[in-house]
C-alpha cells in the first residue's frame, strides 16, 4: 500500500513531506499523482512524498506569451517533438545545476520509474532541438485532464520556454484544464503560473483525474502546428 495511506494529503505539512520511503513502482506512482502527491528526493537519496500548500499551477489560458517569446518561437532553427527522447530529456534535467541544491532529486531509480511510465503512455516529454541538436525539453505526468510537470532543462537560451510554449499549445488544443507546477519558481511565474490553496488543488484533482481529454496531445507531428 502507498506510504501515505494513513495520512490525509489535505493535512500534510505545508512545506514538508507527507511520508518517507517506499518504492517507485508504476502503480504506486500513479496512485500518488491521482491523490495530488508527488515524490521528491531532497537529499538525492531519501524518497519523500509531498503535497505542499499552496500549490503552484497554471491553466493553459494563463500562459503568458510575451512578444519576445513569440519572436523566439518564429525562429527557423527549432524542431519540437514529443515522446521521442524521454530518458535523454530526464537525464538532461538531472544534470542541471540548480541554486541551493547540492544534488539532484532525479535519481537513477526515478529515471527508471518514469521511463517505465513513459513506456506505459502516462509520462511524456517535449524535446526541443536547434538545427538537430537537443538543447531543451521537459517531462511530466498526464492523468485525466491534468498535466503534472516535473522538470525542464535548456542548454540554449529560451529553449525551455520553447518547450513549455509547445506543451501549453498541445494541452490547450487537447482540452487539458490545469498544469501542476508543484512548487514556485521565478521562471514559471514569468510564464503565468500562480498559487492556489491545497484544498482547491485537491478538489480539481478529484474532479479531473478520471475525465478524458478531448484530443490527443501526444501525437507527432502535432496537428495544430507551431
Amino acid at each position: 500500500m502507498p506510504e501515505w495511506t494513513n495520512g490525509d494529503p489535505a493535512k500534510a505539512p505545508r512545506r514538508g513531506a507527507l511520508a518517507r520511503g517506499g518504492s517507485l513502482e508504476p502503480a504506486r506512482l500513479l496512485a500518488a499523482y491521482r491523490a495530488g502527491i508527488f515524490p521528491w528526493c531532497l537529499s538525492g537519496q531519501t524518497l519523500e512524498w509531498w503535497c505542499p500548500d499552496p500549490r503552484f499551477v497554471m491553466t493553459p489560458a494563463d500562459f503568458r506569451l510575451t512578444d519576445s517569446l513569440r519572436k523566439t518561437l518564429r525562429k527557423k532553427g527549432w524542431q519540437v517533438t514529443c515522446d521521442q527522447a524521454f530518458e535523454t530529456v530526464m537525464r538532461s534535467c538531472a544534470a542541471v545545476q540548480r541554486d541551493g541544491q547540492a544534488s539532484t532529486w532525479i535519481t537513477e531509480p526515478m529515471i527508471a520509474a518514469y521511463t517505465e511510465l513513459s513506456r506505459l503512455g502516462i509520462a511524456h516529454s517535449i524535446e526541443v532541438r536547434w538545427e538537430g541538436e537537443l538543447v531543451g525539453g521537459l517531462y511530466g505526468i498526464a492523468i485525466g485532464r491534468l498535466f503534472h510537470g516535473e522538470s525542464m532543462f535548456h542548454t540554449r537560451t529560451d529553449a525551455s520556454k520553447v518547450a513549455f510554449a509547445h506543451l501549453v499549445q498541445r494541452l490547450s488544443t487537447s482540452g487539458y484544464v490545469l498544469i501542476d507546477c508543484q512548487l514556485s519558481t521565478p521562471h514559471l511565474a514569468s510564464l503565468g503560473a500562480f498559487h492556489i490553496s491545497r484544498d482547491d488543488f485537491l478538489s480539481i484533482v478529484h474532479q479531473e483525474r478520471d475525465l478524458v481529454p478531448a484530443g490527443d496531445a501526444w501525437t507527432n507531428p502535432f496537428s495544430a502546428g507551431s
